[in-house]
């Protein structure tokens, strides 16, 4: 693999040296963000530490990866300055654990009170499904009549086509005279 670093710019407001590189990797996959920034503290004489990509993208049918990376004087510059899911992507901290994640957990182990719950609604079910059944069975019937009596009235009532019937007439009417006009003369 080959870098090559593109621009370099130095922020010493921030401490640190702002990067765009590009590296070439032929007949090898796309590199990791650790063997980029390994690179790249080899390129700018800096410890892996202290280096943290900012993101890197690949090109589909190219060997070649662009991106933009920082180059801190410390590392506690670097948390200090940097957003958490960065230094995260970068391995420079651990991902937080959320409490709320962590204690439903003791309380799923308890299997015992789901298979009384689940005998109980088994014993009421049947019970509650014979009378939802009947009520299901009735209420379609008194659905079904009025919409099919709303659609033989529909069927009864041909609009459109009489209007065609009327058009094709008018059509007919109006060529029949320019017919004999023409047999007139």
């Amino acid at each position: 693999m080959q870098l090559e670093v593109l621009q370099r710019k130095e922020n010493p407001l921030l401490k640190r040296i702002e990067v765009t590189f590009k590296a070439t990797h032929k007949a090898e996959p796309t590199p990791t963000r650790d063997a980029l920034r390994a690179f790249l503290a080899k390129e700018l004489k800096a410890t892996k530490d202290i280096v943290v990509i900012d993101y890197q993208a690949s090109t589909f049918g190219r060997y070649e990866t662009v991106g933009e990376a920082k180059v801190y004087k410390t590392k506690e510059e670097a948390l200090a300055v940097e957003r958490k899911h960065i230094l995260v992507r970068n391995k420079l901290i651990e991902p937080a654990v959320k409490e709320k994640e962590a204690a439903p957990k003791p309380e799923k182990p308890a299997p015992a009170p789901r298979v009384e719950k689940a005998e109980k609604p088994a014993a009421t079910a049947p019970k509650a499904e014979a009378p939802k059944t009947e009520a299901k069975f009735e209420a379609k019937p008194e659905k079904g009549a009025p919409k099919e009596e709303k659609k033989p009235a529909a069927k009864e009532e041909k609009k459109p086509a009489e209007k065609k019937d009327e058009k094709k007439e008018e059509k007919k009417a109006e060529k029949k005279p320019e017919g004999k006009k023409k047999e007139a003369k």
